[in-house]
């Protein structure tokens, strides 16, 4: 091994070394490096010559910087070498002539090294001959690194591709591949490679350096990237505040605004679904109103309407008694026997043969609607029928003509048989001139009770009770004259 000291350290070399041709098979696989200290195991290798036999006059170019030159050459025990190689264990060199020639300042080339080496050669070192570069700066290739990186791309060679994510679309710096003027809204890193995951207030960018946002969390946002949704229930600025709960169907309020964006439930209104009914209205959107009936005039519930108190006699909610109901949640049954039935108190009017406030007091020396009439004075002990004013039994002998039963009469064995016969023709006359009237009367009667009847069904409310008067029954009277015939023998 032959060590060469420079004295300076040199930058690029041209290394020529002369020998005898009869030392050519020991020179033959020799060595050299370019070292800074002079240690061959810390140096750079410049050339190895092989297999072939090295020319006698031999040159070479390293592109290394460093004092020393090292020529090195060994003969390996158990190796095999070509024949061309001088094969003794310890080769011995003898070295004619060692010429280095080599530029000691950096940047220059040329035999009298006084030619700039191009700008964006990398290291800022090139061939001491001709100037090509060993390598190119970022941002720049060719031989002699005068072609500019195409945009988007950067680095070494020009071998990197930009993000594409520079503000404004600008392409990013050729040398470095960041953006100088800043990411595009959304996109942070030294790259501009990654996407924000947050909301930042006032839809700002995230910070570039590592992607938080300065300006705090937009509403419905937390985390420290504001990646992170309130959680239901809660929405605004740092999620602070607390929904009302009573969005439709239990939905979670908006977490930016907090209000409900599916309307309210029954009971509630305004955008956040925070106030109740207004005293009178409820349910969905507030749009029913209360019922007038409510006890006490009071207000019903916000949600379903009903009656805080409970409803007035005669109501359920806005609805009226169905018939023949009345009272305290319509629970009271009218009587039968009333004709129109008052849905609060169950006050009637009664069919004929009742009276009293429900009907249920029949009729006493009365008959018809509610009583009105009295019966017949000369009816036996004044009684008739509660309901037609007939009398129940036979007229008294001295029974007046408007008795409207006829006590029959007693038979005489004196009369002639023609009397009886005429007489029995006439009285049965009698009765039956009454008997029609009596049924043309009820007739007529039971026609407008029928009537009324009828329009109570019609009603879907019965707040006033129907009363038609039925005309007291009248009876023609029959002038009745003492029996003119005489008895008459035949013989």
């Amino acid at each position: 091994m032959k060590i060469i000291d420079l004295a300076i350290s040199l930058l690029g070399f041209i290394v020529a070394l002369a020998y005898e041709s009869r030392q050519r098979g020991r020179f033959a696989g020799f060595s050299l490096y370019i070292s800074n200290t002079g240690d061959r195991t810390s140096s750079s290798l410049c050339y190895k010559d092989g297999p072939e036999s090295p020319p006698l006059n031999f040159s070479t170019e390293c592109t290394l910087s460093g004092r020393y030159v090292i020529f090195y050459n060994e003969r390996l025990v158990g190796v095999t070498y070509p024949a061309e190689y001088e094969a003794e264990t310890n080769v011995l060199t003898e070295l004619c002539e060692v010429t280095v020639i080599g530029c000691s300042n950096p940047g220059v080339y040329g035999m009298k090294c006084n030619i700039p080496c191009p700008n964006n050669c990398r290291y800022k070192t090139c061939h001491i001959k001709n100037g090509t570069c060993f390598g190119c700066v970022a941002g720049y290739l060719g031989t002699f690194c005068n072609t500019e990186c195409q945009d988007n791309w950067y680095g070494f060679d020009c071998k990197q591709h930009c993000s594409g994510h520079c503000r404004d679309n600008d392409p990013c710096n050729k040398v470095t591949g960041q953006c100088d003027k800043g990411c595009a809204h959304g996109w942070y890193g030294q790259h501009c490679e990654h996407r924000c995951v947050g909301h930042c207030n006032n839809n700002a960018s995230c910070t570039q350096a590592n992607g938080t946002c300065d300006v705090g969390c937009a509403a419905g946002w937390v985390g420290s990237f504001c990646e992170k949704e309130c959680s239901d229930g809660a929405y605004g600025y740092g999620c602070v505040n607390n929904c009302s709960g009573h969005c439709m169907d239990d939905s979670p309020c908006n977490k930016q605004i907090g209000h409900c964006d599916k309307g309210c439930k029954p009971g509630y209104t305004n955008a956040f679904c925070s106030k109740k009914c207004s005293s009178g209205t409820y349910g969905k959107n507030c749009t029913k109103k209360c019922s007038e009936y409510c006890l006490h005039n009071e207000s019903c519930n916000h949600i379903d309407g009903t009656c805080t108190d409970g409803c007035q006699n005669g109501y359920i909610g806005n609805i009226s008694c169905e018939y023949g109901r009345y009272g305290k949640n319509c629970l009271q049954t009218c009587s039968s026997n009333c004709k129109t039935c008052k849905h609060t108190d169950g006050a009637c009017s009664c069919h004929a043969g009742w009276s009293g406030p429900n009907c249920r007091i029949a009729c006493n020396n009365t008959y018809g609607e509610n009583c009105q009439y009295s019966c017949d004075p000369f009816c036996v002990n004044q009684t008739c029928d509660q309901f037609d004013g007939s009398c129940q039994r036979a007229c008294p002998d001295d029974s007046s003509k408007s008795c409207n039963v006829v006590k029959p009469e007693k038979s005489d064995q004196g009369s002639s048989v023609l009397p009886v016969t005429l007489g029995g023709v006439f009285s049965a006359c009698v009765i039956l001139v009454i008997a029609i009237s009596v049924f043309l009367i009820r007739r007529h009667y039971t026609k407008l009770h029928s009537l009324a009847i009828n329009s109570c069904w019609k009603s879907p409310i019965y707040e006033t009770s129907t009363h038609i008067d039925v005309p007291e029954p009248t009876y023609q009277e029959l002038d009745l004259k003492e029996n003119l015939y005489q008895n008459t023998t035949f013989s």
